[in-house]
């Protein structure tokens, strides 16, 4: 479902003299579907970098990235759109909203970006926000002004309220409670179990345990810096 191969990343500085820095070279990553595979390292190894290049963020040097058929590598950005539409979920750290949107629609938008009506994507919406015990009073207020944590359980909402095929996780426990992290760990087992492939970053290391099914150490695929 996801595969990469010579996977390869700079990063050219601008207001440095153009000094270009090499943070990946010669990455390969195959997750099958139903597998979550962890990328583990160093801060700084890359593995957000690695990340934001399968979900089309951040363009590849060289080196392909295939997302259920598409190489998102060489992808048009309307490809790598319809991709985030019907095939790959990401659940970053960060809620990025636009604000004054309530939260149920901000849970309920990659339904109706399926085409699924208001009130069907707006229920399961609802379902999800429930499940993640955000109090239904907030459901109507934008998620831009919540905490922290809360904010983080509306991505991971968002997230999961359909299957994608593919899911990108990002550190998708931290900070959350006891009782919220076994909800989201239930979410995760329940996305592999209908097949979904997942890769994530999990810096709990029982969480990675538990529903990671090997690692990859990005570290490997860092080049020298300094040459």
């Amino acid at each position: 479902m996801i595969e990469i191969d010579n996977l390869s990343k700079t990063f050219t500085l601008h207001n440095q003299g153009g000094a270009v820095i090499r943070v990946m070279q010669g990455a390969h990553l195959s997750v099958a579907p139903g597998e979550c595979v962890a990328l583990v390292g160093a801060s700084g190894s890359g593995k957000s970098t690695l990340m934001r290049m399968i979900y089309g963020n951040y363009v590849a040097a060289s080196g392909a990235i295939r997302v259920g058929g598409l190489d998102v590598a060489r992808a048009q950005p309307r490809e790598i759109i319809r991709l985030r539409r019907e095939t790959l979920g990401y659940v970053s750290q960060f809620l990025r909203v636009v604000p004054r949107v309530p939260t149920l629609d901000v849970v309920a938008e990659p339904l109706r970006a399926l085409g699924v009506n208001a009130d069907t994507s707006r229920a399961r919406a609802a379902e999800m926000l429930a499940r993640l015990n955000i109090p239904q009073p907030l459901w109507d207020l934008s998620p831009t002004t919540f905490s922290g944590g809360e904010q983080q359980r509306v991505n991971i909402a968002r997230g999961f309220v359909r299957d994608y095929p593919a899911l990108l996780l990002d550190e998708p426990t931290a900070s959350l409670d006891a009782a919220n992290r076994e909800v989201v760990m239930g979410l995760i087992e329940a996305a592999k179990a209908r097949g979904a492939a997942i890769v994530g970053i999990f810096h709990d290391e029982a969480a990675r345990a538990r529903v990671c099914d090997r690692e990859i150490d990005v570290t490997r695929f860092t080049p020298d810096r300094a040459a």
